[in-house]
């Protein structure tokens, strides 16, 4: 039996139709069942709640082979770090209460950096809480996920334009949700490997933002431009969007430890995914630009 957490999410939701794929038995923790897409809910056990909660825990690992770990964003936290911390710690108390055996959790790549890097930083303090579980421990080490464009659909569409704050000219490191789900199943359904490790996972392109505009233009059938922000643009960005101060500087200090290489050793050694950006343009901006324009591009 393989525990997921976070069935309905990006990730998630394809790492629990890969499972089934797989034939393995699945169990999912999940506030909301009737998010399950009809056919899931009807392949997998359900244990309703939230994944902080002991109790949920404790009704969804007995007997349980191999456990995914993704916390779930909350812009309402106090701060990234105390979040990420909340739920590592119910999980390492119930791994050990149920002696779970294998544990798979989303992270992000860079450990070893020692500069506040916001969101990064709290992902790296809930990998060193889940290795101390006593459970044999992979930390997904992952690079800017391409679905966070979605989040400038209606952008892209309407000002044919998306931002970063990313410089235009410099590579930066991708991937997409499906690769990560893929690689999340074969290291669930494996179970071979032992010890705690950190294992980075990138996408195949190493192109700059300039370069993906590019591509986005090609795919799409009209011109998309490159807007590179400051740090300072997005902190002004985000605090007119309602954010808290402690929000602003996670996401910024994320950001500016990417500018300043937090991704470069890992992205040096780390399995290439098979995903490259045209093929994810082609694959998922595209139809989502359809969707909401009505017509083909």
């Amino acid at each position: 039996m393989i525990v997921v957490t976070t069935p309905t999410g990006q990730i998630g939701r394809k790492l629990v139709e890969n499972l089934l794929d797989r034939g393995e038995s699945v169990r999912v923790i999940v506030r909301d069942p009737a998010r399950l897409a009809d056919d899931i809910r009807q392949r997998v056990e359900i244990v309703v709640g939230t994944h902080s909660d002991p109790a949920a825990l404790d009704a969804a690992l007995p007997a349980s082979d191999a456990l995914f770990w993704l916390v779930p964003p909350d812009r309402t936290a106090s701060s990234a770090r105390q979040h990420y911390l909340d739920f590592a710690r119910a999980a390492t108390a119930a791994i050990r209460r149920h002696d779970v055996g294998h544990v798979v959790g989303i992270s992000s790549a860079g450990h070893g950096w020692t500069d506040p890097a916001g969101v990064l930083s709290a992902a790296f303090a809930m990998d060193a809480e889940l290795a101390a579980s006593g459970a044999h421990y992979r930390a997904l080490s992952l690079p800017f996920y391409l679905e966070n464009l979605l989040g400038q659909l209606d952008w892209i569409r309407d000002q044919g334009a998306f931002a970063l704050a990313a410089p235009a000219d410099r590579p930066f490191a991708t991937i997409a949700t499906d690769d990560i789900a893929r690689a999340a199943a074969d290291l669930l359904t494996d179970r071979s490997w032992r010890g705690q490790e950190d294992v980075p996972v990138f996408g195949p392109d190493r192109l700059t933002p300039g370069e993906m505009a590019e591509v986005m233009s090609e795919e799409l059938g009209r011109a998309v431009a490159y807007r590179a922000m400051t740090i300072d643009e997005l902190a002004s960005s985000m605090r007119a969007g309602g954010a808290t101060d402690r929000a602003v500087r996670d996401t910024t200090e994320m950001f500016q430890a990417q500018l300043d290489g937090i991704y470069d050793a890992d992205w040096a050694v780390a399995e290439r995914a098979s995903t490259d950006f045209r093929t994810w343009c082609r694959n998922v901006l595209e139809p989502r630009v359809v969707a909401r324009t009505g017509i083909a591009s």
